[in-house]
């Protein structure tokens, strides 16, 4: 059991002085007043962080942690062109231990930039399952909190190692979601790649695995003007249109990732069938993707979560990062500096990841998993503060460096500590990268 004792700490929405939050067992068990909680319980290890202000680990709701290998690559490149030069060029060489290289390289990156849970969108099974569980191993000896949205494709224009039968994506995914029903750190959830990349019989597939799994699947969804114009003239419809027709959407279990695209009556749709949203702005500028229109959905009721995306197409991993370029770009876009505000970016950053990922994490709550981290009030990007508090969460959003970020804490363990990751060595997961990276650049480039 320990006992936290910080500067300042975010709960009900409001940063409170005087507050001390315990942890046991991985989880909060108690929060309240700082003596009244010494008195309570006085057995346990104190943690005394004076210049640290505790606010909840982010989630980040969509990446694809193979991509970190590719980062750099095919940079500035249309989607179709950078998509064959990065993606479809070197992917076919990973193997099951080279994926578990890039997963580390991912998932340690973006812990030490304040996130305690990610689902990773993982498509590439160049050796089966086995791909599947290197991610999953990776995961958890970084010590993060992993969702695999295990990814459902049968379009047989990508690479051969992406590409399943429904009947072999439906038994891969059920084989490890009853493999880990019981694990904590690890939930498995359906998602049929997109509307160009798996049938639509894919698609229904994934949503009733999703029913039988009693969660939710995900799904990308009108990233790009091409998907629009294949669904309109395959169906006559647009993407959401087609998707509440086939009626994968009426449940609410439907996850969209990026939702770029969307007319007016799309949007009505995801709102009235109690859809989510996973956000992705800095991947969706780096593509040119275009601008998802945040307060037309936030209007809608529509639940939103950030997603750094893939790590060669943003290029940094932060959900800190993801919630200043929310809250921007949907500024200049609607040229309304009240289009999104910092505690709605950051809500989408922490408890709306949280929701649609269904897990007890996202806020600071007695019961809720510990996972959470320390921002050090005393770094530069996170002056001035005054005695009323009121800049602390505008200067997390629009100012935090990464330099502000001491501890991390997943599931109750101290994962970052003092800036560095406390789980692996970084010289050999920086060493591993390279010599791996080197070899498939020779493979990638041979005639």
């Amino acid at each position: 059991m320990k006992l936290y004792k910080p500067f300042l700490l975010f709960e009900e929405g409001l940063f409170k002085s005087d507050r001390a939050l315990v942890t046991d067992g991985g989880k909060i068990v108690s929060i309240g007043a700082c003596d009244a909680m010494v008195a309570q319980y006085p057995d346990a290890e104190m943690i005394s962080w004076p210049d640290e202000i505790i606010v909840p680990g982010t989630v980040n709701a969509h990446n694809h942690s193979f991509q970190s290998l590719l980062r750099g690559l095919a940079a500035d490149r249309p989607f179709l062109e950078w998509r064959d030069e990065a993606l479809y060029k070197y992917s076919p060489y990973l193997k099951a231990k080279d994926v578990y290289t890039g997963a580390v390289f991912a998932f340690s990156e973006m812990m030490k930039c304040g996130a305690t849970t990610v689902s990773d969108y993982f498509y590439v099974h160049n050796e089966g399952i086995e791909s599947d569980e290197a991610v999953i191993q990776a995961a958890k000896d970084v010590g993060i909190r992993f969702v695999l949205a295990r990814t459902m494709y049968d379009w047989t224009g990508a690479p051969a190692g992406y590409v399943e039968t429904i009947d072999e994506a439906v038994k891969n995914v059920k084989y490890l979601a009853e493999k880990y029903d019981h694990d904590s750190m690890v939930s498995i959830v359906p998602a049929p790649h997109s509307l160009h990349a798996a049938s639509v019989e894919m698609v229904k597939a994934g949503h009733r695995l999703a029913q039988e799994l009693d969660c939710k699947f995900h799904i990308h969804v009108a990233e790009e003007p091409f998907e629009v114009d294949q669904v309109l003239r395959d169906h006559h419809m647009r993407p959401v249109e087609l998707l509440d027709q086939i009626g994968v959407m009426a449940d609410g279990r439907m996850t969209a990732i990026h939702c770029v695209w969307l007319d007016n009556h799309e949007k009505q749709l995801m709102a009235q069938n109690h859809a989510s949203l996973v956000y992705c702005p800095s991947s969706n500028m780096f593509l040119a993707d275009g601008i998802t229109d945040i307060p037309a959905l936030i209007e809608g009721g529509v639940t939103i979560g950030l997603g750094s995306d893939g790590a060669c197409s943003n290029n940094r991993i932060s959900v800190f990062e993801e919630m200043r370029m929310c809250a921007m770009l949907q500024k200049v876009s609607k040229l309304d500096s009240l289009a999104v505000n910092y505690h709605q970016a950051f809500t989408m950053g922490t408890k709306g990841g949280a929701e649609i990922l269904q897990l007890p994490i996202g806020e600071l709550k007695t019961g809720f998993s510990a996972d959470f981290v320390a921002l050090n009030q005393n770094d530069l990007s996170m002056q001035p503060i005054s005695h009323a508090h009121e800049q602390v969460l505008p200067n997390i959003v629009y100012a935090m460096q990464p330099t502000a970020i001491d501890y991390v804490v997943v599931n109750g363990t101290c994962t970052v500590d003092h800036g560095n990751l406390k789980t692996l060595n970084e010289e050999q997961i920086i060493h591993q990268v390279q010599n791996l990276m080197n070899g498939i650049d020779k493979e990638a480039s041979k005639p």
